[in-house]
């Protein structure tokens, strides 16, 4: 795909998550990695209203270089893109009901939803882990997310919404999507006895379909 095509590709699933509620205003931030640096939503831009000739453009050592500034949280990105080489893009969301998981779980929890579908599994994987609260723009972050992105394909920032990462960018969206329809379940079945997958059950999907954002 090339640059103009991922741009495209970056304006339109943009909008898909904007209109179907996924982020509000200018909420969530996306970073798609190129051959020669990154594309990344700019600061202060609604997903819903990109331009793909003002996306932000970074080299291989993160300077931006071309289109609007690019978003304040661009070390979050960072953090996961060079902990995770076989990843692509990374979408990070305030999606209500994933971002209601990181109001409730502890932070440093790793698994704060449970396997309750197989789809679960395929798209976010074994581990969740949970990243304690920062300020929005806090470049001290980085450090832990970089940590956590060592062992899983997505995280949730705690009070704040998810992060997620993927080999290409719309599987990254999917599993972006995938984590907020898991974390709606999670929250319609909270206080009932909800039969979750079990280890052996988990074990077969990555063994059959691999672990997230391995291609």
């Amino acid at each position: 795909m090339t640059e103009a095509q991922t741009r495209d590709l970056l304006v339109e699933l943009g909008a898909s998550l904007f209109q179907r509620g996924y982020c509000v205003g200018s909420a969530g931030n996306i970073c798609v990695r190129l051959p020669d640096g990154y594309l990344m939503t700019p600061t202060n831009s609604s997903l819903g209203r990109l331009r793909a000739d003002r996306i932000s453009k970074l080299d291989p050592d993160w300077t931006h270089i071309a289109g609007d500034a690019p978003s304040k949280e661009v070390f979050m990105h960072r953090a996961v893109l060079t902990a995770r080489p076989q990843a692509g893009a990374v979408v990070h969301l305030h999606s209500t009901c994933a971002t209601a998981i990181g109001c409730l779980a502890q932070p440093g929890c790793d698994q704060p939803i449970a396997a309750l579908t197989p789809y679960f599994v395929m798209r976010v994987g074994r581990r969740l882990p949970v990243i304690r609260y920062y300020r929005p723009g806090d470049s001290a972050m980085e450090a832990e997310i970089h940590a956590a992105a060592q062992g899983a394909s997505a995280m949730i920032l705690a009070n704040h919404g998810p992060v997620v990462s993927g080999k290409t960018l719309t599987d990254t969206v999917y599993a972006a999507e995938e984590l907020e329809e898991s974390a709606k379940l999670a929250l319609m079945l909270r206080g009932m006895q909800a039969r979750a997958l079990s280890a052996d059950q988990i074990d077969d999907l990555l063994q059959v379909y691999g672990p997230p954002g391995a291609g």
